[in-house]
């Protein structure tokens, strides 16, 4: 008798796998997940005889995780400056006044052999016309300080594979969980990588704006992410995968696991965060029931993605 259910049971699999709505899910990937390679120029900005420009991929800035290469050129010699001290700082000013930041590197380092200061910005939400982004770039050269400002428009990440979520843990601690690649996943296993941060609270009251003290962000250190992927759609009765892997930290700051997805279609990356020291501070463990022609269940900390 179990046989014939387990049987039922990947026949439906099978089945549902070859709707109409695969190949739908077919032809979005191929309008609406592109993949971006090439860094171009986002934004740039000037002061006295320098010029700074801020490369991302695609030459866009999108909601979610931004690799970030800036460059300082000064434009009388046409020579990059490598010396100076690069401090980035992105603020959102929303309509009320108020103003936050995100997950980010506020001390750029330099990158000798690709003549460009590394960096990353997880922006936590598009730009719209109650919340902007502006960057507050600091650098040195020649011993003398330059401070510089602007506007930048961040973009809606069209793209599920790179999803973020922000949320309070148990320990009343501020994270940001970021997506960082694949950017286009295959129906195989898929080395998934993702980024956690922390919002440091600060300590003290605020000196002149923008104070990056009042802003700060770290990636965690320790921690592990469960990770159980599930196809939540009634037609797909939550069912899951095997040889996933959860992710922990590797020598990068970010965190690698592997998740096998053995279709094209919705999923979902149900996740439990644990601490350094076996803490839950967010998550549920998801049920392995198979729920054909009903919703399935997430955790309470997820990540939905798309391919």
């Amino acid at each position: 008798m179990k046989s014939y259910k387990f049987l039922v049971i990947a026949l439906f699999c099978v089945i549902t796998s070859c709707t109409i709505d695969k190949t739908d899910y077919q032809a979005e990937i191929g309008s609406e997940v592109p993949e971006y390679y090439e860094f171009k120029e986002a934004v740039s900005l000037s002061s006295g005889n320098y010029k700074i420009s801020i490369e991302a991929l695609n030459g866009t800035f999108f909601k979610g995780y931004n690799e970030l290469h800036l460059k300082i050129i000064n434009i009388q010699t046409n020579q990059d400056v490598s010396s100076s001290e690069v401090t980035f700082l992105p603020i959102l000013s929303a309509a009320d006044g108020s103003k936050t930041s995100c997950p980010h590197n506020y001390n750029l380092q330099y990158v000798p052999t690709n003549k460009y200061f590394a960096g990353y910005c997880v922006f936590t939400s598009e730009s719209t016309k109650a919340n902007s982004w502006k960057l507050y770039v600091n650098f040195t050269a020649n011993n003398q300080k330059y401070d510089i400002s602007k506007d930048i428009s961040v973009e809606k990440q069209s793209n599920k594979n790179l999803n973020m979520t922000a949320f309070t843990g148990k320990d009343d601690k501020q994270y940001v969980i970021a997506l960082v690649s694949p950017q286009k996943p295959k129906v195989s296993e898929n080395k998934l990588v993702a980024g956690i941060y922390k919002y440091n609270k600060p300590t003290a009251p605020a000196g002149v704006f923008p104070d990056p003290s009042q802003y700060s962000y770290s990636q965690v250190r320790g921690y592990t992410l469960k990770l159980d992927p599930r196809m939540p759609e009634p037609s797909m009765g939550n069912h899951s995968s095997p040889n996933n892997q959860d992710l922990t930290q590797q020598n990068d700051g970010l965190y690698h696991g592997v998740v096998n997805y053995t279709m094209t279609g919705n999923w979902t990356l149900n996740l439990i965060m644990i601490n350094q020291n076996g803490l839950i501070l967010k998550g549920t463990v998801v049920p392995t029931d198979f729920t054909p022609g009903e919703e399935g269940v997430k955790s309470e900390l997820y990540i939905d993605t798309l391919f």
